[in-house]
């Protein structure tokens, strides 16, 4: 038993040596980050533009600002601003949503929904969530629908030439 009890102690006390050793510092030597990962200043949200954006949620179809919005010009991330559709990529569905049949190249990142039945598009930057992608409704020649949560973006305009 008492030898039982010195390995114990002698197991305990390398755990603790080890252990302080580990987190200590020398003076003057600065903390390295594992890994970083590189965080961008993101646009704040509001409850609404979060409900989508961070937890995933949609707008009532209908609602958004963009779906019967024909300017021309891009589309970017509310989060951070990314470039993520050209206006002329967009058309009318007639879903609720704005739909796009392409995106700008290695904008969206495309994620299988945990059912197996929706494909989910996120921002490739930020990873805000936009919509849904739907392949095979021969909507457009590109047969190739992203439906966006209006919410999810911001429209800018194209500069006129004066």
């Amino acid at each position: 038993m008492k030898t039982l009890i010195n390995k114990t102690l002698i197991m305990l006390s390398a755990f603790l040596v080890t252990g302080l050793a580990a987190c200590a510092q020398k003076e003057g030597q600065k903390a390295t980050p594992a890994k970083t990962t590189k965080k961008m200043e993101w646009n704040k949200l509001t409850k609404e533009e979060e409900d989508v954006i961070v937890r995933k949620g949609t707008e009532y179809p209908g609602t958004g600002k963009y779906d019967k919005f024909n300017e021309k010009g891009i589309y970017i991330c509310k989060r951070c601003n990314a470039p993520l559709y050209k206006s002329d990529s967009k058309f009318d569905a007639h879903c609720g949503w704005p739909a796009f049949d392409d995106e700008i190249k290695g904008s969206v990142k495309r994620i299988p929904d945990a059912d197996g039945q929706r494909v989910e598009i996120v921002c490739a930057n930020c990873e805000a969530h936009l919509g849904h992608v739907f392949i095979g409704e021969g909507f457009t020649n590109k047969n190739t629908r992203h439906c966006v949560n209006s919410i999810s973006m911001i429209f800018v305009p194209e500069k006129k030439d004066k």
